[in-house]
């Protein structure tokens, strides 16, 4: 038996879109900021709820807690054919809890083409219902299938500190690592940024702002000359990239601050680039020398780069998109995801395969509702092939 034909899957996907619309609207309703563990606990139930509903129960399944971040699901579903696929996403997003009372919708395109907005929607809970969907297409088909496994993580946003070990096990027992993170305008996303989260401390002397302020020696002073030349190691045209998000210090308005902290988000496209990064971030010096400044190094992520164990993953999903009717580009973007660490394992995966729409971590993030029949049917169909394992596949002469 073959692959069933992409269009037929299509065409399905089509069929059911209603449903899979209300799941999608059901798991953004449930809401799952990456520091409300409750929120993030009931959650990741629900997810697991939908998954049953449409799979059934998984054959294998385990629950691996994350202490101070949202526990990671994985479900083993037994394939039909050879082949082992992993389908990953994070459930978590970046919106605190009570967003969605306070929701902004967009209003359509100037077409009249609808939106489907809300918190989380587009990065990334379409996404993972659409996986979901996908895998229920392809074994209602009459072809084979692979066996899937599903790893649903609860702390992405924040750096994927606790699942981290689980990705890279799962990604290294299985053929292919379908990440099913938000696509860009359609593409699939070969390439990203390295990522790091650094914290800077700066300790100084505190005393009285008004009786002896000589004696003392201002962290937040300090602080913010460090973030300024901080800035100034960016380097746009190479893709590197320093933000300072956030900045805290200090007791009192009327006191010296003694201690103030940062915490900074770097963007770099090659490891020489995060080399550069680490050696002029030390290099940093501030005005008022009894101020000590301490730079924790936190990589994240490593760069992702299309290799040779990737490319025929986009191939091959390629060949699903043309016989959809439609041409799959693929696309270069600045954030980063759990791809980054598969990637750098050097396995394949393919990212960017979840929703199309716009506004990740913006108020009004939406997403196309007429695209996700065929970025269900996509899935669908990349599964099938893939009940084939790349590495058994002949290669054309």
């Amino acid at each position: 038996m073959t692959a069933a034909p992409a269009a037929e899957l299509t065409a399905r996907a089509h069929q059911a879109s209603a449903e899979i619309l209300a799941d999608i609207h059901t798991l953004v309703h449930q809401e799952t900021g990456s520091y409300d563990l409750p929120g993030l606990a009931a959650g990741l139930d629900l997810l697991r709820e939908l998954t049953v509903q449409r799979l059934g129960p998984p054959d294998r399944e385990q629950r691996h807690p994350g202490g101070e971040c949202g526990d990671t699901l994985t479900l083993t579903y037994a394939g039909t054919g050879p082949g082992h696929v992993a389908l990953v996403g994070h459930y978590d997003t970046v919106w605190p809890t009570g967003t969605l009372a306070g929701w902004q919708h967009p209003a359509p395109d100037e077409d009249g083409r609808a939106k489907l907005s809300g918190p989380g929607v587009f990065d990334m809970k379409t996404g993972l219902v659409q996986g979901v969907w996908a895998v229920k297409l392809a074994r209602e088909s009459s072809a084979p299938v692979p066996t899937v496994t599903f790893l649903f993580n609860g702390d992405e946003e924040i750096g994927s500190l606790s699942s981290r070990p689980v990705i890279e096990e799962v990604a290294q027992r299985v053929d292919a690592t379908l990440v099913l993170e938000p696509s860009a305008g359609g593409a699939v996303k070969t390439a990203r940024k390295g990522s790091g989260i650094f914290r800077v401390t700066a300790t100084g002397i505190e005393a009285h702002a008004g009786l002896a302020p000589q004696d003392g020696a201002s962290a937040i002073t300090a602080l913010s000359e460090f973030v300024v030349a901080a800035a100034a190691v960016a380097a746009p045209a190479d893709g590197t990239t320093v933000n300072t998000g956030l900045i805290q210090g200090g007791s009192a308005t009327n006191v010296v601050a003694g201690r103030a902290t940062a915490s900074l988000d770097i963007r770099v496209s090659s490891a020489a680039e995060q080399a550069r990064v680490d050696d002029a971030l030390d290099a940093i010096e501030v005005s008022d020398p009894r101020v000590r400044i301490e730079v924790d190094h936190a990589w994240n992520r490593p760069p992702m780069t299309l290799g040779a164990a990737s490319a025929p993953l986009l191939d091959l999903a390629r060949d699903v998109a043309r016989e959809q009717g439609r041409t799959l580009s693929d696309a270069s973007v600045g954030g980063a995801s759990d791809a980054n660490f598969v990637a750098a394992l050097g396995l394949p995966v393919l990212c960017g395969m979840g929703a199309v729409g716009d506004g990740a971590h913006a108020q009004g993030e939406f997403i196309y509702p007429d695209t996700v029949p065929t970025q269900t049917a996509l899935v669908a169909g990349v599964l099938g092939r893939l009940a084939t394992p790349l590495h058994e596949r002949p290669t054309a002469p």
